[in-house]
């Protein structure tokens, strides 16, 4: 029989990582998603802050599912090579903390944007991000969000067939397939 791993956003219990990391514990859970931990997102954490949540993890016996991060919540006319920086640091940061996927967006496009339209922009730039994770041997899962490019199935379909690989998948938050509209 399969062992089923349960894992989620442990921020969302509480803004304190110990305070998560105890409510952990005491369900018995083994992983966590993390997102944030002392009111930080996991791709701003300092070399310091990052051993710190370390030892606090081992201690606690619990490990990273995967990486929560912003990657990709940018509006998609600002500009890349800053974000594409943030993502070589979170690739860094996914790398020590051993944790196998990390989870990125596909850009904001301008309110009334016709998707089409940004689709080579789109594509083009998490092309170049596949390929910074490809670097790290790392697995990017692109996640559905309202007002980004794949916010719908049938974008994330598009993004899916495009660059679906050893280091790009997908994952689905259903709440935010309900919030576009998406049949279900």
């Amino acid at each position: 029989m399969n062992k089923l791993t349960i894992t989620g956003f442990s921020d969302e219990i509480s803004p304190a990582f110990d305070q998560q990391l105890a409510a952990l514990g005491e369900f018995q859970v083994t992983h966590l998603e993390l997102r944030g931990a002392d009111s930080v997102n996991v791709s701003d954490l300092t070399p310091a802050q990052l051993q710190e949540i370390k030892a606090k993890l081992a201690a606690a016996g619990i490990q990273v599912s995967s990486i929560g991060s912003p990657i990709g919540k940018i509006g998609i006319e600002e500009p890349f090579a800053p974000h594409l920086e943030k993502l070589k640091r979170t690739l860094e940061i996914q790398k020590e903390l051993s944790a196998p996927y990390l989870r990125m967006f596909s850009f904001y496009l301008p309110q009334n944007a016709r998707p089409e339209d940004y689709r080579s922009q789109v594509l083009e730039r998490l092309g170049a991000m596949v390929e910074e994770a490809a670097r790290w041997d790392a697995v990017l899962l692109h996640e559905n969000e309202k007002g980004i490019f794949g916010d719908a199935a049938p974008r994330c379909l598009e993004l899916m067939e495009a660059l679906s690989g050893p280091h790009f998948g997908a994952v689905f938050d259903f709440a935010n397939f309900v919030e576009v509209g998406q049949p279900t």
